[in-house]
């Protein structure tokens, strides 16, 4: 079956061009001659490009502190998940080497106990010859432009999966809550201390549309060992019309989603009175 090119479409238009350029050079040499063929395919694939042609947008996936120490000698810089794990580490070299600075300009002979005055009471007394900077930094990756998501597409699944994002507390006064977050669904998992159990709370209002089904809901099955404790999966509605939401509108609903929660705990209101929980 031959093909016939469309000249609306800027290919189309292209490859009738080429004929019309061939067609010319038969007409007037009776053939069509190598060096004058070169050089018209030349000038025709110029109109072209090439190049693959692949969106990708930049998403934190987390946060790191760096710690950069340095001295005379060296210059070293390590990573660490949170502020006091680094502290504790570095407060734990400083107290190796206190006799350094012991007794000199008001360093007591004993380190002190509390992790961050040992360090800046050690690099105060040896600014001249070490010093360390101690800073956090988001961790960020290219996510490519999501092909379309089935959950009867086992490689689009695992595609998602390796796609989740995990959203750590920063600091125990942070006022967020751990979760991880995959295809816009927000899975919480953390203590309660006020209902003394362990609380996971699900939240599907910025779940990827490709996953909602025709009368709105996701389809879930909630496990605890081998146990099923929740499921809807007793229908297959036809999915609802495609598209996606943002992972920057995704992660500034879940900043509201987190700070909501926190007010509501203060008020004394279940804030997941709406929502899936176990």
């Amino acid at each position: 079956m031959l093909t016939k090119p469309d000249p609306t479409t800027p290919e189309g238009e292209a490859i009738l061009d080429l004929a019309d350029l061939m067609d010319g050079l038969q007409a007037d040499t009776g053939e069509w001659p190598g060096a004058d063929t070169v050089d018209i395919l030349e000038g025709w694939l110029s109109r072209f490009t090439f190049a693959v042609s692949q969106t990708l947008t930049s998403q934190e996936t987390g946060r790191a502190w760096v710690l950069d120490q340095w001295d005379q000698h060296s210059d070293e810089v390590k990573l660490w998940s949170d502020e006091a794990s680094a502290l504790a580490s570095l407060a734990q070299e400083v107290r190796s080497a206190w006799d350094d600075v012991a007794g000199t300009d008001g360093v007591p002979y004993r380190p002190p106990a509390d992790d961050r005055t040992a360090v800046d009471l050690y690099y105060g007394a040896q600014e001249d010859l070490e010093g360390y900077s101690l800073y956090p930094a988001s961790i960020s990756r290219c996510v490519r432009t999501p092909r379309s998501l089935s959950l009867s597409d086992d490689e689009a699944c695992a595609e998602a999966n390796s796609a989740a994002v995990f959203h750590p507390m920063e600091n125990p006064d942070d006022e967020g809550l751990p979760c991880i977050e995959i295809a816009g669904i927000l899975v919480f998992a953390y203590l309660d201390a006020d209902k003394e159990a362990v609380r996971v709370s699900v939240h599907l209002d910025t779940t990827d549309e490709q996953l909602v089904r025709a009368d709105r809901t996701v389809p879930i099955q909630v496990e605890i060992e081998e146990t099923t404790v929740f499921t809807n999966l007793t229908s297959t509605p036809t999915p609802a019309p495609t598209g996606t939401t943002g992972w920057k509108t995704r992660l500034k609903r879940l900043a509201r989603r987190t700070a909501h929660h926190d007010r509501k705990r203060q008020q004394g209101v279940d804030p997941h009175s709406t929502n899936t929980n176990i």
